[in-house]
């Protein structure tokens, strides 16, 4: 095409979009490039745009503005999934006590009763909620726990016990405020979260089956008191959970806002990021300002979180990404995708491996997603059958566990509710079989099966796990101390095969 056709050309689309039905020909006239102009008339997903010569009309203003509102509203939801965990979390913990003075800790095991995301009750837990903004807070840590301290944004700060700088052996931490300046005494391992707000859960051991010497442990030596309480330091309160009907899953719907304010207008901005804070801002959660939507916005909100909800569902359940799943056309996953960080590459976010990670489980560390042989823990998880389908808890299933299990320490299966990804509720108090049961019932070639169903196979009740007709549900491998046939994957579990 010469020139002289090519600008005629572009010269009649600007005749076509013109409001006043013709362009003029000017002496400074030159024609638009492709793609510069926009017809008066736009056929999108959210209907018909109007403009008169490139200035939209009051209607399709309208239209675009909720458009808007409604996608930063639900990325807003997307991204803030992690922040409002961690406020779900400390409104629960405070129900137990004061922050700073209070170990949650569970001297039986996390039973069923407790709805915690994806919980174990295989050790010991110990939640406590830390707070700087008095000051700096020392934390002494017992011997031989696992441990580790994320922030407000439920990012990871540092690792206490068995996979941090004490080494198991217990020891001083000193965590000091975001934004404190003076001098930082010796002899303490030194935490700098960006949060006033953090959450610092740890596990202990099981001895010879009995949590008694773990429990003891703890409460000898377990203490936490403000750097200018070193001399007369206040006593810990130690809070049995183990058997209380207790919740620690925050909400998805619109409350979920209120709580994401809530800390917006506590911690310092600083500690995240301009372009996510920017997002609260742009649906009316900003630092120093009233959070009170209009009817409008509060619709969006509540219909974003709707749709967030379900969104964080289907990325937890059948993510996209092949590259989430451990094997080849295998439904095997592990719960860090994208690294401790989740990250596509260094400094590039995994927006994905976030959502599904914070919907389902707590605890960030990089003990739970490196290559640590022998040390930390595995979490391999399946929430389909071997055809890909998702679990029935009105039909029967046999998981194969190869022999030589590749974990130092043991095993675990325990099976979880799809709606509240909490143990499950049956009669099982535990719904869960492990290499620590005594009346595990092992295979003459070393493996183990087990068993999923409403009803046990005759003779296997040691190895089975109750379900729930009507009720899908997903489980969890863990694999505590785990060895090099685990990483390099010559060692791999059976896929979960359906049996009527």
């Amino acid at each position: 095409m010469t020139a002289p056709l090519f600008h005629a050309l572009l010269l009649g689309i600007i005749v076509g979009i013109a409001s006043c039905g013709h362009a003029e020909d000017y002496k400074m006239t030159t024609p638009f490039a492709p793609g510069v102009a926009v017809p008066n008339e736009v056929e999108t997903s959210i209907g018909t745009l109007n403009l008169q010569y490139g200035y939209p009309d009051d209607a399709t203003t309208q239209k675009v503005y909720d458009n808007l509102d409604a996608s930063r509203a639900l990325q807003a939801y997307l991204l803030a999934i992690p922040i409002v965990n961690q406020a779900g979390m400390r409104a629960s913990l405070k129900e137990f006590g004061p922050v700073n003075q209070t170990d949650v800790i569970w001297e039986a095991l996390v039973d069923s009763k407790t709805v915690e995301l994806t919980a174990n009750d295989n050790t010991i837990y110990s939640f406590i909620w830390l707070d700087t903004k008095k000051g700096p807070l020392v934390v002494e840590i017992p011997p031989m726990v696992l441990g580790l301290i994320d922030d407000f944004w439920y990012r990871w700060v540092a690792d206490v016990g068995i996979t941090g700088p004490d080494q198991g052996k217990g020891g001083k931490y000193l965590i000091l405020p975001p934004d404190y300046k003076g001098k930082v005494p010796e002899g303490y391992y030194v935490v700098r979260p960006s949060t006033y707000g953090n959450w610092m859960p740890f596990r202990s051991f099981l001895v010879d089956g009995s949590t008694t010497p773990g429990v003891e442990a703890v409460k000898k030596h377990l203490k936490i008191y403000y750097l200018s309480e070193k001399d007369n330091p206040p006593a810990m309160r130690f809070v049995n959970a183990s058997g209380i009907p207790s919740n620690f899953v925050a909400p998805a719907d619109y409350s979920f806002w209120s709580l994401l304010n809530e800390v917006i207008q506590e911690e310092p901005s600083e500690g995240s990021n301009p372009t996510t804070l920017g997002l609260f801002a742009s649906i009316g959660i900003k630092k120093g300002k009233p959070f009170t939507p209009d009817e409008r916005m509060k619709r969006i909100l509540t219909d974003a979180a709707k749709i967030g909800a379900v969104t964080a569902r289907a990325i937890a359940f059948k993510i996209r990404d092949k590259d989430a799943y451990f094997y080849p056309n295998s439904p095997w996953r592990l719960p860090f995708f994208g690294g401790y960080k989740f990250e596509d590459s260094p400094g590039v976010a995994n927006l994905d491996g976030a959502i599904f990670f914070y919907y389902i489980a707590t605890g960030v560390t990089p003990a739970m997603a490196e290559k640590m042989v022998g040390k930390g823990s595995q979490y391999p998880w399946c929430c389909q059958d071997a055809d890909g389908n998702p679990f029935d808890g009105g039909k029967n299933y046999k998981l194969r566990i190869p022999p030589d299990v590749p974990a130092k320490d043991f095993w675990s299966v325990i099976v979880y509710d799809n709606q509240t990804r909490s143990m499950i509720q049956t009669d099982q108090q535990f719904p869960s079989v492990s290499s620590q049961n005594k009346d595990l019932q092992v295979n003459s070639d070393g493996s183990v099966d087990v068993y999923f169903g409403p009803t046990s196979p005759v003779g296997k009740e040691a190895n089975w796990i109750q379900t729930i007709p009507g009720k899908g549900w997903f489980m969890i491998l863990r694999l505590y101390g785990p060895l090099e046939p685990w990483f390099d994957k010559t060692w791999r579990p059976g896929e979960i095969e359906l049996l009527d």
